[in-house]
């Protein structure tokens, strides 16, 4: 089958095809699950929770926000399985199919008003399948570029399909924004719907991406040579359990980082500061976009210095600007604001650039899909999932918003540990793993 591909029309089209193929799936699934959080920090304490004070509303929100955290590492889990199993192509259709129904009906379910005590369970139930979607995203996106990239444009290639996430913050922002624009005052009763309804469409979108794309030359590799693992996870975590336990420590800075300057000052702006919506969501979307440049950037450095080097660069960033990030906020000027977001998510960049063939390379090529994938999601539940509870906790009951500046620091020094500790298997193919004898079967 290489020899076919070699000769029909060269490696790179195809090279080419899945990571273009992975950037715009990674774009619709982040883009589904973020629009949750942009649209969800403005109108869902109100429209949820309309009995709470605005603390108390932040937090039950955050809290159905954490709940599609809690979901992605049993996602990974589930689509860990089966990507290890039947391969990263199919897995990755039946992730976005499933994230793209949920989203869409969270866009069409009634609100507080209507169904009373039954909105919010229902909002739990629908933001536990994005997480559960989400869960199984990422790894196989990243190995459908990683595994058909050239070992030494492994960096590279392994940051397009995370453009996806500052990609697919820009698209939520900008369509909730222009969602605020056109509906005005509306959009309390209509307008926040058409964010998520909108998810249809992409949808349509990410399928014919995904289906013209061949499965990756890795895996089958591994299918030729018969050495497909029963139990994916189960032989992770016997064989592989120092890789997990460190790589998940590695993402919980970047994603800390992210859904603090996205989630929280989201809905701290609107709620506490009582900044207008629209600046907060134009705020994020040129932060989404430092947040690409940067991850490119730090993509192609990964390549050039080592993976782990710009990794740590972010976390020192990071340990820089946590402080001065609410100051600057706190000043309610919108180009301050601005310069806020943009600075955060430019460090969230340059430490996620590099991370999805840092945690890609950790792993063996039988197991990649779930050790990568469970690490990953582990790592997002401590550093994304909880941090805007643990952000609106510090800043209620410290008293200070730069209680989350120390916070942040915190996380870029965790981080910045797992960075130095985590190695590369040295696997770049099925063929050598004979060669370390492990009893993938066993």
């Amino acid at each position: 089958m290489t020899q076919a591909i070699e000769s029909a029309s060269g490696l790179s089209a195809y090279r080419r095809r899945a990571a273009i193929a992975s950037m715009i799936g990674t774009t619709i699934e982040w883009y589904d699950f973020f629009a949750y959080g942009t649209v969800g920090a403005l109108v869902f304490p109100k429209l949820f929770f309309p009995k709470s004070d605005p603390y108390v509303g932040l937090m039950q929100t955050f809290l159905t926000y954490a709940i599609g955290f809690v979901a992605r590492p049993l996602g990974s889990v589930f689509f860990g399985h089966y990507g290890d199993r039947i391969g990263r192509k199919t897995t990755l259709i039946i992730t976005l199919l499933t994230m793209g129904l949920a989203t869409a009906l969270v866009g069409l379910i009634p609100t507080y008003a209507t169904l009373g005590t039954l909105a919010p369970l229902g909002l739990v139930v629908l933001r536990f399948l994005q997480g559960f979607s989400a869960g199984g995203e990422w790894a196989g996106a990243v190995l459908l570029s990683v595994e058909w990239s050239k070992q030494e444009r492994r960096g590279l290639f392994g940051s397009l399909p995370q453009l996806g996430s500052p990609f697919g913050l820009v698209l939520s922002s900008t369509v909730a924004s222009l969602g605020l624009a056109a509906s005005g005052t509306a959009f309390l009763s209509w307008g926040w719907r058409v964010p998520f309804l909108v998810s249809l469409a992409l949808v349509v979108i990410g399928l014919y991406a995904r289906l013209s794309v061949l499965e990756t030359p890795v895996f089958r590799e591994v299918l030729e040579r018969r050495q497909v693992t029963r139990a994916p996870v189960a032989a992770v975590l016997r064989l592989q359990p120092r890789e997990l336990a460190i790589a998940s420590l590695l993402n919980i800075a970047p994603n800390g980082t992210f859904y603090v300057f996205n989630v929280f000052l989201l809905g701290y702006g609107s709620s506490i500061l009582k900044v207008p919506r629209t600046i907060l969501v134009n705020a994020t979307i040129l932060g989404g976009i430092a947040a690409a440049v940067a991850t490119l950037f730090s993509g192609y450095l990964a390549d050039r210095i080592g993976r782990r080097t710009p990794y740590l660069l972010g976390t020192v960033a990071l340990l820089v600007w946590a402080l001065p990030a609410f100051a600057l906020v706190h000043t309610r000027d919108p180009w301050l604001i601005g310069l806020a977001m943009v600075g955060g998510f430019a460090i969230f960049g340059i430490m996620y650039g590099p991370l999805a063939a840092f945690l890609a390379e950790a792993f063996l090529p039988q197991v990649r899909y779930s050790g990568a994938g469970l690490a990953y999601n582990i790592g997002a539940i401590f550093g994304g999932g909880i941090s805007p509870l643990i952000a609106n906790w510090l800043t209620a009951h410290v008293g200070t918003v730069y209680s989350v500046g120390v916070y942040l620091a915190f996380l870029a020094v965790v981080g910045a540990l797992g960075a130095v500790a985590l190695r590369p298997t040295g696997v770049t193919s099925a063929d050598t793993v004979a060669d370390q004898e492990l009893a993938l079967e066993g």
